[in-house]
């Protein structure tokens, strides 16, 4: 691996949870190296190290070496069967990332799979899936008007692409190849395009008689799906692994699980805090960190249960139905990849940006 690349992936112990995250984000590789004072390696991180910290209640705050995983694989400097090493290891472990450390117990590289072995390591723990992502793209997208009068939301371009082939594109990398569109508003539109433009994956219709909500529409599909399925708004893009969130929801036997995303938020203005009706402090444009309701659920079949037919009803009221309905079964996946609501114009102009700013064809 390249120093400077290798650098980046080097953190010191003390480094937070927070900043161990946008160092993630940054580098795009799935994992750091923590080190001690000395250089030496002493544990590794993944997201999904974070993640079970985070919902274990640990604070961005935390320095990272209170969740590391200080069991780890490594091969030794200079082993002549490094590379045949290397890719037992990773198909055995299905890893993607192999240190490699000196007799010191500093690490001076990293096997990649896609570096030495010449193809990503997903082929070995990836399938396609047979699960259905379900496509809420009936409203009137009435934040982006005018160009809603002229075009539904989903059609709007991204590039060289609307945004709901955007969408699909993303999933279809990750391995679902099935789609429901849940249709209203210039619905007639949507399936011309799609019937003019060819696409790989499966794709239906579900036409709504009336508008039912951000939610109700789902109750259209009540019968016709037995499994686990995804729903995605119409104008929400998710950069990452998409079956992470999938197999987590799976994992904790969740009946809903809602993407959440990471965000700092900052107040313009002095925050006053106060007691008893006097001042106890100011704090001049604090900054807090939340996680975001992203659009994008993972569902069981049954939870559509909680819809009555033609109900109108947006999807924060059937969230509380199922937490009442379920209880600890209604959870929230911590994603601190890309996440781009591109339903208001500020948000679809950054899209666009970045968008141009890929060199990859999204």
């Amino acid at each position: 691996m390249d120093k400077n690349k290798l650098k980046t992936l080097l953190i010191p112990s003390d480094t937070t949870l927070k900043q161990s995250m946008q160092r993630l984000n940054e580098t795009a590789v799935k994992i750091l190296f923590v080190t001690d004072e000395q250089g030496n390696l002493i544990g590794t991180v993944t997201d999904g190290d974070i993640r079970r910290g985070i919902i274990n209640g640990r604070q961005l705050t935390v320095p990272i070496r209170e969740i590391m995983t200080k069991r780890f694989m490594s091969i030794k400097e200079g082993d002549p069967n490094l590379q045949e090493k290397a890719r037992g290891l990773m198909k055995e472990n299905l890893i993607e990332h192999i240190p490699v450390v000196n007799e010191s117990g500093l690490i001076t590289d990293v096997v990649s799979w896609v570096d030495y072995l010449g193809s990503s390591g997903k082929e070995y723990k990836q399938s396609t899936l047979q699960n259905t992502v379900v496509i809420m793209a009936g409203g009137k997208g009435t934040r982006l008007d005018p160009f809603t009068k002229i075009l539904p939301k989903p059609l709007i371009p991204i590039g060289n692409k609307p945004i709901i082939e955007h969408i699909m594109d993303y999933f279809y990398k990750n391995g679902f190849s099935k789609f429901i569109l849940i249709l209203n508003y210039k619905k007639e539109m949507i399936k011309m395009y799609f019937s003019e433009n060819k696409q790989p994956y499966e794709l239906e219709y579900v036409d709504e008689a009336d508008y039912y909500g951000t939610a109700g529409g789902l109750s259209l599909l009540k019968g016709r799906l037995n499994d686990t399925f995804v729903v995605t708004n119409c104008d929400t893009i998710l950069k990452g692994d998409h079956r992470d969130f999938f197999n987590w929801h799976r994992e904790r036997l969740n009946k809903l699980t809602i993407v959440g995303s990471h965000r700092e938020v900052t107040v313009p203005y002095g925050v006053l805090n106060m007691s008893n009706g006097l001042l106890a402090g100011i704090d001049e444009k604090p900054k807090y960190d939340l996680f975001i309701n992203t659009g994008t659920y993972v569902f069981e079949p049954d939870v559509l249960d909680l819809i009555n037919k033609n109900e109108y009803i947006d999807m924060d009221k059937l969230i509380n139905k199922a937490r009442e309905a379920y209880q600890d079964r209604v959870g929230v996946y911590p994603h601190w990849g890309g996440w781009f609501d591109i339903g208001q114009w500020d948000e679809y102009r950054k899209t666009i940006k970045y968008m141009g700013e890929q060199s990859e064809d999204v």
